[in-house]
């Protein structure tokens, strides 16, 4: 291949690099919060216990899809069956062992939540205090500190890496670390408005809060 060509395609994939390849964690946390009108995927998550030596307990994983703002089905799988699910109106809070189902306002029910980061609107700033916190775990991380009191977090941690948000470190007010990892994460699938509509199960319970 002449030297020309070889060049020329250089420049090519230099061009076509992501942004995010230079870009801050915030600055990859703002442009998915705006780019990203729905998304899926899947999560596990558990408790972070000890401290040199930690371990993981209460582990849990599933499934999520979401649409901006305020739509989304989070699904545990394991070790138990539950679905969280907006319509941008109302939480349903379905437990498959209890054939129960809870129903919400959702309200401002996002504002400084985790799921806010995902689920909500795209100013995220009204919510949260946010900074950039150095990288760990391969990694670059956004700190999220919620501007209410009316939330169990005293502070969010999400770990942004290929401009998408592939892990969240939540501390809550009694010293207690969450971690969320996100797999096979789909950005702006394919979704329509009836995917949030719910159905309650055949002989379902329902409470309403």
């Amino acid at each position: 291949m002449r030297p020309f060509f070889s060049k020329a395609i250089a420049m090519a994939l230099f061009v076509l690099i992501p942004a995010f390849a230079s870009a801050t964690a915030l600055d990859q946390l703002k442009s998915f919060s705006t780019n990203a009108r729905s998304a899926k995927g899947e999560f596990s998550q558990g408790q972070v216990k000890g401290g040199d030596k930690a371990r993981i307990t209460n582990l849990a994983s599933g499934t999520f899809i979401f649409s901006r703002p305020g739509k989304f089905i989070w699904t545990y799988k394991k070790p138990y069956e539950q679905v969280l699910q907006a319509d941008g109106t109302n939480l349903y809070i379905y437990d498959k062992d209890l054939n129960q189902v809870t129903v919400k306002k959702l309200g401002n029910a996002l504002g400084s939540s985790p799921a806010a980061i995902l689920f909500g609107s795209n100013d995220l700033e009204k919510s949260f205090r946010l900074r950039n916190a150095g990288s760990h775990g391969g990694y670059e991380w956004v700190e999220a500190i919620p501007k209410t009191k009316d939330t169990p977090f005293e502070k969010i941690n999400i770990g942004m890496k290929n401009g998408m948000p592939e892990a969240m470190e939540l501390y809550d007010s009694l010293g207690q670390l969450s971690l969320i990892k996100f797999t096979k994460f789909t950005k702006n699938p394919p979704v329509s408005a009836s995917t949030f509509k719910f159905v309650t199960p055949k002989g379902a319970d329902v409470f309403r809060n």
